[in-house]
């Protein structure tokens, strides 16, 4: 079996490298084709042969950009001044920022708090942990903004928990990392600000307030598909928990959830952007944590900022070269080709819709999301535009749509980080999400097609 996956891996590796080669060296055979074309098959070939040898993303992306510019023979300075431009946009302090307050609240323990807290309020119906594995996931997205910090913080110590209590660790693991795309989609994300970036400077305030109703959207479809599965499979009702007990942790988990409403209300009712409530999150979570619950001390603050400073470089880094790659798409005039061969398929705008969906689910099983922002926003945008999509709604259907992606294979981060965390095979925890993506697909398909889960919210907030 390994031998020949070798074989199938050496002979498409093989037949890229050709590819690239013949239209680079010009070679009579493709004589005919046009020069843009030529380019264009340049670009994407060679990034399909790094990205499919394992090559960072980010590499791919700069290295295809450059070997294209070069056959293009424009200046190869031109990479890297995309690059240095594609990073230099205000709207981009509030990502290690917001990252920061995450990693804060991941590290400082709030995710156990919240954990807690969801057992005070929903941990008595049956399969009680599976929904509060939910739950949380929900008020911990509202603060951390991340599907990886949200597994790895709330999957660490809650997978263990359900299996000792009766729960399949397949299914402990599916649950942990399905929800956790709710981090995505409620606000802070930062993938919404890449968004807004991308999306030519859409208002972040506004798909910030756009993300709740489909974020809780998605926690509902989902509580509802563990409570069948627990009650076929008569799973366990969470421990009940006594009223002076209760009470402490109420009090001691609001003070880390404040955080998402300073978040929601200084943004809603204009006292502060959406970057400087990254700012004051952060402040906010470090004071909490350090001399509140005291869980953060000098030294694990300083391996907090560490941890933050890499995860912000290799994001950054994606964005800058994600930049170069989309300077050449515009170039080469690609999205209009693209826009021109999904019309020649059907002019009808719903078929149209979903067609987008389909081809945003099948490239988000395949590559990571910031990147896919960044590339399939000018391609999709426009035309999205033109069937009357506003970009708002339109930016939570690509996070609904890139989150799922994140928890399917082959390349899903949040699933690779809960298969390790949970000790479970890819396959196994594969087949245990399987209703749970169906219920994401079901409200992709709500918000994709009713305007007003997104636009009640993010239409008043518009600036």
């Amino acid at each position: 079996m390994k031998n020949t996956l070798r074989l199938i891996t050496g002979g498409i590796a093989i037949f890229l490298v050709g590819l690239i080669l013949v239209f680079f060296l010009k070679l009579p055979i493709v004589s005919h084709i046009s020069r843009d074309n030529s380019a264009i098959t340049i670009l994407f070939a060679s990034f399909a042969l790094m990205l499919f040898l394992g090559t960072p993303i980010a590499f791919c992306l700069s290295i295809s950009s450059l070997l294209t510019i070069i056959y293009l023979k424009l200046p190869a300075m031109v990479v890297f001044q995309r690059m240095s431009a594609g990073i230099n946009a205000f709207s981009l302090i509030a990502i290690p920022f917001f990252i920061l307050a995450g990693q804060i609240m991941a590290d400082g323990g709030i995710a156990r708090k919240i954990v807690e807290f969801s057992n005070i309020l929903i941990g008595r119906v049956r399969g009680g942990l599976a929904m509060v594995n939910i739950l949380a996931s929900m008020f911990f997205g509202g603060v951390s903004g991340s599907s990886v910090a949200d597994t790895s913080s709330i999957g660490a110590f809650l997978i263990p928990m359900m299996v000792d209590q009766g729960y399949d660790r397949d299914f402990s693991v599916a649950v942990t990392i399905t929800s956790s795309t709710q981090g995505i989609i409620i606000p802070p994300s930062h993938n919404m600000i890449i968004y807004s970036l991308a999306a030519g400077g859409v208002s972040v305030g506004a798909l910030f307030m756009a993300g709740y109703i489909p974020g809780i959207m998605v926690g509902i479809s989902q509580m509802i598909v563990a409570y069948f599965i627990s009650k076929k499979r008569n799973y366990p009702k969470a421990g009940k928990v006594g009223f002076k007990e209760a009470l402490i942790i109420t009090r001691d988990s609001i003070l880390g959830l404040f955080v998402a409403l300073i978040i929601i209300f200084g943004i809603a009712f204009g006292v502060f952007t959406a970057t400087e409530a990254s700012v004051i999150a952060a402040v906010y979570a470090l004071i909490i944590t350090t001399f509140v619950y005291k869980t953060m001390n000098l030294k694990k603050i300083l391996e907090t900022f560490k941890n933050t400073t890499i995860i912000v470089a290799m994001v950054m880094f994606v964005i800058a070269s994600s930049s170069a790659f989309g300077y050449l798409l515009a170039y080469l005039k690609i999205p209009a080709l693209v826009a021109g061969g999904l019309l020649s398929v059907t002019t009808n705008k719903y078929l149209l819709m979903l067609m987008i969906n389909l081809i945003l689910l099948f490239l988000g099983m395949i590559m990571d999301m910031a990147p896919l922002i960044l590339i399939t926003t000018p391609i999709f945008l426009p035309i999205v535009i033109s069937l009357g999509w506003s970009p708002i709604q339109f930016g939570i259907i690509m996070m609904i749509n890139l989150g799922i992606g994140l928890c399917t294979p082959p390349v899903g981060t949040t699933l690779f980080v809960g298969c390790a965390i949970g000790k479970c095979s890819i396959e196994k925890v594969t087949r245990a999400s399987v209703p749970f993506y169906i219920a994401m697909i079901i409200v992709l398909l709500l918000v994709t097609y009713v305007p007003w889960f997104t636009m009640f919210l993010g239409s008043r907030f518009l600036r």
